[in-house]
């Protein structure tokens, strides 16, 4: 079948059509932007892309067009694919046909934290010898002798092995970051309806994508959606004392529910970091699963499973960040719903390298060390820092963001930006050309209102960025770079700057 998707090069879409390629289908696709790494994924898997969305591009007519969420009624493309009647879809949708219905879906959805949960949960899976598929929105940093997870984590989807009906072992699992955003122009409903998980990771919810949601109640009821559809077979798996979770279940559950907690010397903040609405400073009297922590940066911690002694390991590795801690133990749990011990999920995560574009480190110059993260919401703002002012502890720590999100255009977020950066030694805000709300006046009024937030200023232009980081970085410091765009080249433009002083 000749399938050609419209959006191709998305995160999600561009997994997709490497799933479709596995399937055996021809692949083809158009975008308005073409950029790396997607694009060198599907050009290296045989899949087509042409730039722009036109008409051309479905003629001849392929026997299915899959239409990403981009996609908007009047697109002289879309017109031309309803007036000629050419069979369509949404990518969740064709997902769900193709792919999950054969298999055990593990779906991990929340506001934060999506994108590696899934890779390390996957991570488990692969190597506990679970041949599992999986779909992500990022690309695996993969350092490992083993080749075959050199293999499977090349790119951000894998098929995996379907379920034998005749192999009780093989079960056919398949891990999926669950997104509460729409599918498509035609199909208002989050794309983790279409997923009919058997295990959920609900991670934590908080209100975000305020281009299509009115308010948190509006996401509550998508998530409650996907809730009503998990079997009582089933597992779901949560943050303990999570208000704006346990408010959507009460409106129905019938799944068990496995409760997570992470417990350290700084309890009650730890937790609130995790999650911004935590109920209370000791989720632990109510969970399930615990995450202790053994470093204050969360770079090793112990996790445990109600009194199970056989059920208790140390993880060890390269991560930082309560959050990942958080993060972590979810993925444990569910692994080990499916049949992989605790010792082995740890281990595996002992072996973790992370996602790019999450506290990714891309440059160490002249001792200057510059990360690459996509934190581009308050709550992901202040644990990506929090994460990195303990792990990088004795460094000066820039903040370089851009408020780059529909939600964050919108100012939605505008009253809690400067106080979700206050962790940072000096912070500098990009404020791109059409901002809807004044974003200088914000941090300027938050400056003026809270000294205790370090110092944050609000430069108009990439090059008044780095020419700023240029005069007044020195050895020993470190620069986060936080947008989940492409921030119109900073890193590299930054590192080439930093290496001619």
């Amino acid at each position: 079948m000749h399938i050609h998707i419209l959006g191709i090069c998305g995160t999600f879409m561009g997994s997709l059509a490497l799933l479709a390629r596995a399937l055996g289908h021809t692949v083809t696709g158009s975008d308005a932007n073409i950029y790396p790494p997607m694009s060198t994924q599907l050009e290296h898997a045989g899949v087509t892309i042409e730039e722009g969305y036109l008409i051309e591009h479905l003629q001849p007519a392929p026997d299915l067009v899959v239409v990403g969420n981009a996609m908007k009624r009047g697109m002289d493309v879309i017109e031309y694919m309803l007036d000629t009647s050419l069979r369509y879809t949404s990518g969740p949708q064709f997902l769900s046909e193709q792919v999950l219905q054969s298999r055990h879906v593990i779906a991990v959805a929340g506001t934060h934290g999506k994108t590696t949960t899934t890779t390390m949960l996957a991570w488990i899976l692969h190597y506990a010898g679970i041949d599992t598929g999986f779909l992500i929105g990022g690309v695996p940093l993969v350092d490992t002798p083993d080749e075959h997870l050199q293999h499977v984590f090349a790119h951000s989807s894998y098929l995996g092995a379907e379920k034998d009906p005749n192999d009780s072992a093989n079960t056919g699992y398949f891990v999926i970051e669950a997104d509460e955003y729409d599918s498509a122009f035609f199909d208002k409903r989050s794309k983790f309806v279409h997923y009919r998980p058997r295990t959920a990771i609900l991670n934590n919810l908080e209100f975000d994508h305020a281009d299509i949601f009115a308010d948190l109640n509006a996401i509550q009821t998508q998530f409650h959606h996907m809730v009503r559809m998990i079997p009582s077979t089933g597992k779901i798996i949560m943050p303990a004392a999570t208000i704006s979770l346990e408010d959507t279940l009460a409106k129905g559950v019938w799944t068990p529910i496995w409760r997570t907690a992470v417990i350290g010397t700084d309890l009650a903040k730890a937790n609130t970091l995790v999650n911004a609405d935590i109920q209370d400073s000791q989720p632990e009297n109510s969970s399930d699963w615990q995450a202790k922590l053994m470093s204050a940066d969360g770079s090793q911690f112990t996790v445990s499973f109600n009194d199970d002694k056989d059920a208790t390991a140390l993880v060890d590795w390269s991560m930082s960040g309560v959050h990942n801690v958080n993060n972590a133990l979810v993925a444990v749990a569910a692994a080990y719903n499916v049949g992989v011990d605790v010792k082995t999920a740890c281990a595996a995560l002992s072996d973790f390298a992370g996602i790019k574009r999450r506290m990714e480190l891309i440059g160490d110059v002249n001792d200057i060390l510059v990360f690459d993260d996509f934190a581009h919401h308050p709550t992901a703002i202040t644990t990506t820092l929090d994460g990195a002012k303990k792990k990088l502890a004795g460094r000066r720590l820039w903040a370089i963001i851009e408020p780059r999100s529909n939600t964050m255009k919108m100012g939605i977020h505008q009253d809690s930006l400067a106080e979700s950066a206050a962790l940072a030694d000096y912070t500098l805000w990009y404020e791109p050309t059409g901002l809807e709300w004044g974003l200088k006046e914000v941090i300027e009024h938050a400056n003026a209102k809270n000294p205790n937030i370090g110092s944050q200023q609000v430069l108009s232009s990439v090059d008044a960025i780095i020419e700023h980081i240029s005069s007044h970085a020195k050895a020993g410091d470190a620069i986060v770079i936080m947008s989940n765009g492409g921030f119109e080249g900073i890193h590299q433009r930054l590192l080439a700057v930093l290496s001619s002083k």
